[in-house]
This record gives C-alpha cells, sequence and structure tokens, in this order.
C-alpha cells in the first residue's frame, strides 16, 4: 500500500537527522554550528508559497536557526522542545495542527510519539531504528541531505503545485 502523500497538507519538521545531518560544529566560543542542504530549503519556502502549512517541532535551539526558518518564509516553529508530544497535542488542541493532513519526519526517539499520532510517519534513511520501525515512508535521502525536499517535492507534484 502507498503511503497517503497526496492528502498531506501540513508538513512538520525535526531540526537535527532531517533538516541537518545530525553532527554539530562548536566555534570557538562554544556555539553549535550546523549546515542545512539548500534544496531542502528550496522545497520549503516553495510549499509556504504554495499554501502548505509547513511547521518545525524540535529539541535544537539557536537563534540562527529561527532566522533561517523564518527566511523560508516558516512562521511557526517550536524550539527548544523536550516533550514533542505534548507539543503537538497542544498544537491540535489550537488547531494549528490537523493530524489527518500532516506528514511529520523525525529522526530519533524523541519524535516516535509524533509519529504515532500523524497521517504520514516519514524519517530520512539514517533514522534510528524505533522511528524507521513506525515510519511508513522512509526516504532514499539522508538527514540533512535531501530528504526534506524528497517528501515535499512527492506531495507537490501529486497535488500539481511543484511545477
Amino acid at each position: 500500500m502507498l503511503p497517503p502523500f497526496s492528502a498531506v497538507r501540513h508538513f512538520v519538521f525535526d531540526i537535527d537527522g532531517v533538516l541537518t545531518d545530525g553532527q554539530l560544529l562548536i566555534s570557538e566560543t562554544g556555539l553549535p554550528l550546523r549546515t542545512m542542504n539548500i534544496r531542502d530549503g528550496y522545497a520549503l519556502q516553495r510549499a509556504v508559497k504554495q499554501g502548505y502549512k509547513v511547521s518545525i517541532l524540535s529539541g535544537a535551539t539557536g537563534d540562527g536557526l529561527k532566522v533561517r526558518l523564518n527566511r523560508l518564509g516558516i512562521e511557526h516553529i517550536a524550539l527548544g522542545i523536550q516533550d514533542k508530544l505534548t507539543c503537538y497535542l497542544e498544537w491540535m488542541a489550537n488547531d494549528l495542527v490537523n493530524p489527518t493532513e500532516t506528514l511529520y519526519m523525525g529522526d530519533d526517539m524523541p519524535d516516535v510519539p509524533v509519529l504515532s499520532e500523524v497521517l504520514l510517519p516519514c524519517a530520512p534513511f539514517d533514522a534510528c531504528a524505533d522511528v524507521l520501525a513506525v515510519a511508513q515512508y522512509v526516504s532514499p535521502k539522508a538527514g540533512g541531505q535531501g530528504c526534506v525536499r524528497d517528501v515535499i517535492e512527492k506531495v507537490m507534484r501529486l497535488h500539481g503545485t511543484w511545477g
């Protein structure tokens, strides 16, 4: 059975291990530095411009992350979240997400409870075994290497909004 890509109207992504490769470069001042894939960024801003909801739900912190994501047009950003399920359920209660239209992509243990609540749980191929066990779709791309573009493009092509 094919994953329900055509019903997706809302994308929710983790940061470390999904939008990044999960590695941190530590600056001389102790600040973590991350890299993000430019093609993932293109797909994110394109989805926003086409009217899809795009949200970020992550344990990661940093002003630079918020600046980058805001520049892509993403307004709904929850950083520093340790209990992702509680945050996601609050979003549901406030009608910020509809679980019957939501694709969530995560890569590690804190993502598993949310993955179990959404229409389409997704993972990069290098996610941990527990995430891979609940994912309905596993991207052939690794975290930070195009997995976000992969799922966004699949959905948008099905809707005829990519090209």
